[in-house]
């Protein structure tokens, strides 16, 4: 059975992450911060022109056809720049569900050429880019509706990420608006790509670490000869090592829908916020007292992984789902990958 990524999805993978390190530097984060941006114009349109949002619609809606295994690698590499503009969510979480309602008002398409659809699924308490959304999916109970910017009204909520706008939001359901009553796979969807993300986080956190200790200089040689600094940067690391895969194979295993495919992706989720966890509190031990600053560009990536861990479902509820697992479906090496089990 053949577990590696195809030539085609490593390059599509790797054309968007070069793009993404050369438009979304610290530095140009630092300026759209400043300039109070929820979106930088012209990264976005790169974006769309590159067709990275349509990845995952069906073809016969204008987009790629494809599936979470190609888009796995470019949540990783959204995640290891801090991408600020929602490109994972639109194109893993929203196209999807838009594409599964019977009527989504044309709003596949205009997501398709660049239009931000935000999304308040029940599982998140809040809202992520609400005030700069073209419009809302939003959760009646069970009931889906879809509601123009004009309908709500949005009340800031605080995030530990400054580039995280959430928002509480007041609206009023009607029958107008509803567009359906099935979220399907959708929470499942947005934690996977909260995990590969927050393994790209955790992995430039690594990277920033080891520059910084190769160039830091104390009594005569870079720090990062010590056993000390190379034993917490290789622990990290391992941690790291060991959770990307989860994370690959809870994508293959999501077009199961069974249990133990949704317990795959809690772990993933689970497996990548530690990792993110010990990564960046490693970098900044290993940049010593200036880690603690917000002069170091680390601090980006710090505290975007701190913020995905509990987007998307929390580490206790995710560890509910696979104590379900453990529970009711059968454990040991016969069972070792969800798609065996029913």
């Amino acid at each position: 059975m053949q577990f590696a990524f195809t030539e085609d999805q490593l390059t599509i993978s790797q054309a968007a992450r070069d793009m993404l390190v050369e438009t979304c530097t610290p530095a140009e984060l630092r300026k759209q911060l400043e300039a109070g941006k929820p979106r930088d114009d012209a990264r976005w349109s790169t974006i769309s022109e590159m067709g990275l949002i349509g990845m995952l619609a069906p073809e016969n809606a204008g987009g790629l056809g494809m599936t979470m295994v190609d888009l796995i690698g470019i949540a990783e590499a959204a995640g290891y720049v801090g991408l600020p503009e929602p490109l994972v969510e639109q194109a893993g979480v929203v196209v999807p569900l838009l594409a599964r309602l019977d009527d989504n008002r044309d709003w596949l398409g205009k997501v398709l050429a660049g239009a931000v659809v935000a999304i308040g699924h029940p599982v998140n308490p809040f809202v992520a880019n609400a005030d700069s959304a073209d419009a809302l999916l939003l959760a009646d109970g069970d009931d889906i509706h879809l509601i123009a910017p004009g309908d709500v009204t949005l009340t800031r909520a605080e995030s530990f990420d400054p580039f995280r706008r959430l928002f509480s939001v007041q609206w009023t359901p009607s029958a107008s608006t509803k567009v359906g009553s099935d979220w399907g796979d959708t929470a499942d969807r947005g934690a996977l790509l909260a995990a590969a993300e927050m393994i790209g986080l955790a992995q430039r956190s690594i990277d920033l670490a080891v520059a910084y200790a190769k160039d830091r200089v104390q009594f005569g040689k870079p720090i990062g000869t010590t056993q000390a600094i190379k034993h917490m940067i290789a622990s990290a690391q391992v941690k790291v090592e060991f959770a990307r895969p989860v994370v690959h194979a809870a994508a293959a295993e999501l077009p199961v829908g069974t249990l133990a495919a949704r317990a795959r992706i809690a772990h993933a989720k689970i497996a990548a916020g530690s990792a993110a966890d010990v990564a960046t509190r490693m970098a900044v031990q290993a940049h010593g007292a200036m880690g603690m600053t917000w002069e170091v560009d680390l601090h980006f990536f710090l505290k975007r992984a701190f913020a995905l861990n509990y987007a998307w479902g929390t580490p206790t509820q995710h560890r509910e789902t696979v104590m379900a697992r453990v529970e009711s479906v059968r454990t040991g090496p016969d069972a070792t990958f969800a798609a065996e089990l029913s």
